[in-house]
C-alpha cells in the first residue's frame, strides 16, 4: 500500500443533531495520528457525498473513514465494499448500530484513535454485509438491518408526512400504522426454502440492532456468513407490548415470535418498500445475501 495514500473522511455535520461540530476538529486530528494524509470530502447532499466516496476510492485512498451515524456509514459502504480500500467508523450520530456491533468505540474521539493505531498497525479485521438487489439487477449494501414490515411502513409513511416536524412526525406515524395494522402475506425464501406465511413484522439482520440500539435480530453475528431473520403475525395490542422488548432483544423469546438464519434471502410481498440502515431502498421483491468479509475494518 502506497503510504503516502490519504485517509478520505465522509461527515454529516448534522449528525447526532450537531454532536459531531463540537469534536470535529478534535476527531480529525486524532486521524491525523496515523501518519497519512487527511482528505475530507466535500459533500453537501446526499448524492454529492456518495459521488465524493465512489471517486475517493478509485483516486486510491488508503481507507474511507465515516464520520456520522447509521447513515453516513450507509452512504460510505456503497463505495468500499468488496474493495482493498479499508474502511473506518467514528459514531457521532443518534443510531450508530453498525460501530456497536462491530466493535467499535462509542466515543467518537476513542473511535478516531483506534482508527489512527490500526493504520499505523495495518491491523484490520474482517466484517460481513449484506446485498439486497431487485429483480431488474438494482443493488445496495447494507451493514445492519433490513426491514420489510411495520417499521418499514412506519418510516414509509413518516416520510411521506409534511408535520409535524421532527421526531413527532415519526411518533405520530407510528400511532397512524397502528390504526391500520394488518398482516401482510408474504413469501419468504431461505436458501432456496419457500415458506408462505402472515406476517406484520419482518427484518433481516446481518447485525442485531437498528433504530439507535432496537435489538431485532439479536443473535446476528457481522462475522458468521449469514443473515438472521426475524418475522411475526401478532395483533395491535401484542406488537405494543412486544416493542419495549426489542431494545433487549427479549422480543424473540414469544411463541409468535419466529427466527430463521440463511446466506440468501428473498423476500416477496405487496405494497412494502425495504429500509436498510435507516435509509430508504428497494420495493419488495428483493433478494438478501449475505457477503463475508466483504470490508476490512480499521480498529
Amino acid at each position: 500500500m502506497d503510504n503516502t495514500a490519504p485517509l478520505a473522511v465522509l461527515t454529516n455535520p448534522g449528525a447526532g443533531r450537531g454532536r459531531f461540530h463540537d469534536v470535529a476538529q478534535a476527531v480529525l486530528d486524532r486521524l491525523a495520528e496515523s501518519g497519512r494524509p487527511i482528505r475530507l470530502l466535500d459533500a453537501s447532499t446526499r448524492e454529492e457525498a456518495q459521488a465524493a466516496c465512489h471517486t475517493a476510492v478509485a483516486d486510491g485512498a488508503a481507507a474511507l473513514v465515516a464520520v456520522g451515524g447509521d447513515g453516513t456509514v450507509h452512504l460510505a459502504l456503497q463505495a468500499v465494499a468488496g474493495t482493498d480500500v479499508l474502511f473506518g467508523a467514528v459514531p457521532a450520530g443518534t443510531g450508530n448500530d453498525f460501530a456497536a456491533a462491530t466493535g467499535v468505540p462509542a466515543e467518537p474521539l476513542a473511535a478516531a484513535a483506534a482508527i489512527a493505531d490500526a493504520v499505523k498497525a495495518a491491523r484490520t479485521r474482517p466484517v460481513d454485509l449484506a446485498m439486497v438487489t431487485s429483480p431488474g439487477g438494482e443493488a445496495y449494501w447494507y451493514g445492519s438491518v433490513l426491514a420489510a414490515g411495520f417499521d418499514a411502513v412506519v418510516n414509509e409513511r413518516a416520510n411521506r408526512m409534511r408535520w409535524p416536524r421532527g421526531p413527532r412526525r415519526y411518533d405520530l406515524a407510528i400511532l397512524v400504522e397502528l390504526v391500520r395494522l394488518k398482516a401482510r402475506r408474504y413469501v419468504l425464501r431461505l436458501d432456496g426454502e419457500e415458506r408462505r406465511l402472515d406476517a406484520v413484522l419482518l427484518a433481516v439482520g446481518n447485525c442485531p440492532s437498528y433504530g439507535g440500539g432496537i435489538r431485532i435480530c439479536p443473535t446476528a453475528d457481522p462475522t458468521d456468513g449469514l443473515l438472521d431473520v426475524v418475522y411475526a403475525d401478532v395483533d395491535r395490542l401484542t406488537l405494543v407490548r412486544l416493542k419495549p422488548k426489542t431494545y433487549e432483544g427479549t422480543h424473540i423469546d414469544h411463541p409468535l415470535v419466529h427466527t430463521a438464519r440463511a446466506r440468501v434471502v428473498e423476500i416477496e410481498a405487496e405494497g412494502i418498500t425495504t429500509y436498510v440502515d435507516g435509509e430508504r431502498c428497494l420495493s419488495l421483491p428483493v433478494r438478501v445475501e449475505a457477503v463475508p468479509a466483504a470490508i476490512r475494518l480499521l480498529g
